[in-house]
């Protein structure tokens, strides 16, 4: 095990030259250096498992200092040297997440036990969540026997994805953990398939404890309601996650007060049927009918489906009787898009709604598919919320919604589809008019084992659109994905372990949708 690293930061550091020593005695790596500045380069370059940071020093001082350190790694623990026990002064460092604090004069024992303390809180907290998760598993597995509501759904969906996040240094729990996240996800194909065509029967209704919101609800549901003294800009991530969601708000709770709610995507969960009905606020189904040109263009190609929202979306307000609300949208692709209105985010709120559509998370979803580097980077999904936290953190996105926190403007940020490791393969018959999505069928006569798809013989009954005679779909469950007879094993090696998206898994369909309101 490489020896801890220690970050000093002290304007007189060496006149601790003699602490430092003892430290590094006891198998502490301890890197020094006499002012705020240095200490913030040092952090951006390279992870310390501990800092430890003189309140008063000259030029930038201790609080400064320790914003700007949890800017850069919000994660790393961060202990207060200081001469004053002032009750306002330590609020304020307390206020900013400091680990601990240490009055001077600090002797070398002081500083050890600290340190101790700070790192081996992990491990004790690792081996406390895997004796809870443990103790938990019954439990959860009860609830997955039993008969779950959409709304149960959600609360079980957010606790697997909390020990998920959490339960990463026991090998044992992991994989118990791994097998009951499995079941769980076939236990939930088994509802959609059971409770789907329901939810689409009875989709005048307003939502209730037996049907979720659903797509073409999020805007009336959660956006609408905001919009009113103060301009609302609202973000839609394509195929970010909820436990991608939990790292990025991690990142913006500093800047914004943030509730988290839910809906669940329609079916595919796939964005020419998911976001055109965020923005059109209609069903598949319906949005053929209403829109037959815009429904043809979504289905021709990549580049093109999509490109009436901003149309759809001044409908949808009409419709809901808001069109007196100024109107603004942006679909962003490339990082140039971004940084272009990262530069000019105050214009957002010049608008009652802005509407922005950002892409990249998709793009990295499909690159990793498509790319050997990518697929080293993220080998799994620990690494490709990693991977997720990393971009964001230095992206355009992160500028642009710090800018709008200094702004009198309400942010509602969701996805409209997440996505899974698609691991095991299904075969799959069908014609040459077939669609090639991995995840989702649509075609005539379609056939593949019942056990690993849903099979949807009536298109209506799901709010979807027939295209001629026997027309049907099939939606993969678990973590399924569809391969062809015709040189199965090539193509069942070929896009096993990539990310797809538009089955019904609890991470495709289960999705966040955040009101972030700014603190400052």
């Amino acid at each position: 095990m490489s020896a801890p690293q220690i970050l000093w930061v002290d304007d007189e550091i060496d006149l601790l030259r003699s602490h430092v020593m003892f430290l590094e005695d006891k198998d502490y790596e301890v890197q020094t250096v006499a002012n705020g500045a240095d200490a913030v380069d040092l952090v951006r370059q390279q992870p310390f498992d501990v800092v430890l940071l003189d309140e008063q020093m000259p030029g930038m001082e201790g609080l400064e200092t320790l914003d700007a350190i949890k800017d850069e790694r919000p994660e790393v623990p961060v202990v207060m040297v200081t001469k004053s026990e002032e009750e306002d002064l330590m609020e304020a460092a307390l206020g900013n997440r400091i680990s601990d604090y240490l009055t001077k004069p600090v002797n070398p024992s002081q500083i050890l036990l600290t340190c101790k303390r700070l790192l081996e809180q992990s491990q004790i907290r690792q081996e406390t969540l895997s004796q809870q998760y443990l103790q938990s598993f019954n439990q959860i597995s009860q609830q997955l026997r039993g008969s779950l509501s959409p709304d149960e759904w959600v609360d079980l969906y957010q606790t697997l994805v909390e020990y998920d996040l959490e339960l990463t240094d026991d090998e044992n729990a992991r994989q118990v953990f791994q097998d009951q996240f499995e079941e769980a996800n076939r236990e939930f194909g088994a509802f959609i398939e059971a409770n789907y065509a329901d939810w689409i029967t009875h989709v005048e209704d307003p939502p209730s404890e037996y049907r979720p919101v659903l797509s073409h609800e999020v805007v009336p549901e959660f956006v609408l309601p905001e919009a009113g003294d103060d301009p609302v800009v609202f973000f839609v991530i394509d195929c970010l996650r909820y436990d991608q969601w939990l790292e990025l708000a991690e990142l913006l709770r500093p800047h914004y007060a943030i509730d988290t709610d839910f809906y669940m995507s329609i079916l595919p969960t796939a964005t020419p049927y998911s976001r055109n009905a965020i923005f059109s606020g209609m069903l598949p189904m319906d949005l053929v009918d209403r829109f037959p040109k815009a429904w043809q263009t979504s289905e021709e190609s990549e580049h093109s489906r999509n490109q009436y929202e901003e149309a759809l979306l001044h409908h949808q307000l009409d419709q809901h009787h808001r069109g007196d609300l100024s109107v603004r949208y942006d679909k962003l692709i490339t990082a140039e898009d971004g940084q272009q209105l990262a530069q000019d985010a105050a214009n957002l709120t010049q608008h009652d709604l802005s509407a922005v559509v950002v892409n990249f998370i998709d793009i990295l979803a499909h690159s990793r598919s498509e790319s050997d580097v990518l697929q080293e980077l993220a080998p799994d999904e620990e690494a490709y919320r990693a991977l997720t936290r990393t971009w964001f953190e230095h992206s355009w996105l992160f500028d642009m919604l710090r800018a709008l926190s200094k702004t009198d403007c309400t942010v509602v940020l969701t996805s409209d589809h997440g996505a899974i490791r698609s691991l095991r393969s299904t075969k799959v018959i069908g014609d040459r008019e077939t669609s090639t999505a991995l995840r989702y069928k649509y075609g005539s006569n379609l056939k593949c084992d019942e056990d690993d798809a849903i099979l949807v013989r009536e298109p209506e009954r799901f709010g979807l659109p027939s295209y001629g005679m026997n027309t049907n779909y099939l939606l993969a469950k678990e973590d399924y994905y569809f391969v062809y007879p015709t040189d199965f094993h090539h193509y069942e090696k070929l896009y096993r372990d990539t990310l797809q998206h538009g089955g019904a898994s609890m991470e495709e369909m289960i999705l966040p949708v955040a009101t972030l309101r700014p603190k400052s």
